[in-house]
């Protein structure tokens, strides 16, 4: 068909509908006046009603009328048969999955960067279309810190361990100036890590490496130490995958015993060294 001008954008058309707040009454009043009751179907509980007088309702103006009194428990509603409503906006739900081009998501900009803990995804729920936030895909809360000198643990003592420096600390959940521990704040299940580098001049007999959580150590790695002498170096790694709760606190400990019970000082290296000594943790995903 051709057109003068511009030709019109293309319409979605839907009956305008009325719903009443029911009482125990016949006379009720329509939002669009009306020229008589054929121009409205009206559908009491469901049902719908014979127009006309005599019959079930009549119609005036903006009147309702009823040849009964409703309930208060009835539901009714009409819709306006000679008064459609178009719109360039189709109706809620009417889009459906055929309607939507296969280049509907490849075609839109690119995401350049890593997602913000705040940016929604989509994802199907058993086939049900849900947006979820990117922070339940990310390996976050995340941190790294080491110890930034040498610092001295006494013999047969646990000693917290100091890792005072960060490489890094995605949501500024570990404290590196007091407490020196990671608090997640985000429930989940994570993996918590570490190393301690020991030297100095006394001989180590016996070290331990723990994680605390909460004050308690939770896993514990020991290493033996049969060397004499007053230059050696010797480290300990530790691993653990662990399920906090956002209000949990994690620690790293060391554990020392001199080979003559000496209370002499040991060392804990700094990253000056290969096996430095360390404190990590990240979220695990799922």
């Amino acid at each position: 068909m051709a057109y003068i001008g511009i030709q019109p954008a293309e319409s979605f058309t839907s009956f305008a509908t009325q719903t009443f707040s029911v009482s125990a009454t016949t006379s009720y009043t329509l939002d669009s006046a009306v020229a008589n009751e054929n121009e409205i179907a009206l559908f009491v509980n469901n049902v719908r009603q014979q127009p006309g007088s005599g019959k079930a309702y009549t119609a005036t103006g903006t009147a309702l009328t009823l040849s009964a009194a409703t309930a208060t428990t009835d539901t009714m509603y009409c819709i306006y048969l000679g008064r459609a409503l178009q719109t360039v906006v189709p109706a809620t739900n009417s889009i459906t999955a055929a309607m939507i081009g296969d280049t509907a998501i490849s075609g839109k900009t690119a995401l350049a960067a890593t997602p913000a803990t705040t940016d929604e995804l989509l994802i199907s729920d058993a086939g049900t279309l849900k947006r979820i936030d990117a922070q339940f895909f990310q390996n976050t809360p995340a941190f790294l810190a080491y110890l930034g000198s040498n610092a001295t643990v006494n013999d047969n003592t646990q000693t917290k361990v100091q890792c005072n420096t960060e490489r890094y600390d995605t949501d500024s959940k570990y404290d590196n100036s007091t407490n020196y521990r990671f608090t997640p704040t985000v429930a989940g299940k994570y993996y918590l890590y570490g190393a301690v580098c020991y030297s100095g001049t006394d001989e180590l007999y016996r070290t331990t490496v723990s994680i605390y959580v909460n004050g308690s150590a939770v896993h514990s790695v020991h290493g033996t130490n049969p060397y004499s002498g007053t230059n050696y170096g010797d480290g300990v790694f530790i691993g653990v995958a662990y399920d906090l709760d956002d209000d949990d606190y994690v620690e790293l400990y060391t554990y020392v015993d001199t080979d003559d019970g000496s209370t002499a000082a040991l060392k804990v290296t700094d990253t000056g060294v290969a096996n430095g000594t360390y404190f990590g943790g990240f979220k695990i995903i799922g």
